[in-house]
């Protein structure tokens, strides 16, 4: 099942890929460092990484994300994914060599307040948490920047 997963994510990375558009953004009261396909197709990939956690603790989420609405100004999204621990097995030898520690729905918002730079954006998200058994979770909030890289425009 993992692998079918794992499939599947790189797939959808590689299609979003091929448009050459990606965001990075910092959520700095979670420590989450964030890379985006393009965020302005109807679905994308969010990939996150934990910051500020125990070595053996970092983990990575997965988070394919389906836009909305869009404006100029606010693009509202939800989705939801997994959350991956690669490294669990340091802790841990028995485990597996990558760890599933859990799943995730996200619904969010990200802003464009400066009509001069829209590529400059803030974020605020909500996203229920639960753990890979079930038995306990966590509603979490998130609120960071966000920067959109865009093709440059052909001049002649």
């Amino acid at each position: 099942m993992k692998k079918y997963l794992f499939v599947a994510v790189f797939a959808l990375l590689g299609a979003q890929k091929a448009q050459a558009q990606a965001s990075v953004a910092y959520y700095p009261w979670s420590g989450l460092l964030t890379v985006s396909t393009n965020p302005q197709r109807v679905l994308w990939l969010d990939t996150r990484f934990q910051t500020n956690s125990l070595f053996s603790s970092l983990s990575v989420d997965l988070l394919p994300l389906l836009n909305v609405r869009r404006g100029e100004v606010a693009q509202w999204y939800l989705g939801g994914g997994v959350r991956l621990n690669p490294l669990y097995r340091i802790a841990d030898p028995k485990a597996d060599l990558i760890t599933l520690d859990g799943y995730s729905i996200n619904l969010g918002v990200r802003v464009s307040p400066f009509a001069q730079n829209r590529q400059v954006q803030l974020a605020l998200e909500l996203n229920p948490y639960v753990k890979n058994d079930l038995a306990s979770g966590v509603l979490k909030s998130h609120f960071g920047v966000v920067y959109v890289f865009r093709k440059k425009d052909a001049t002649l």
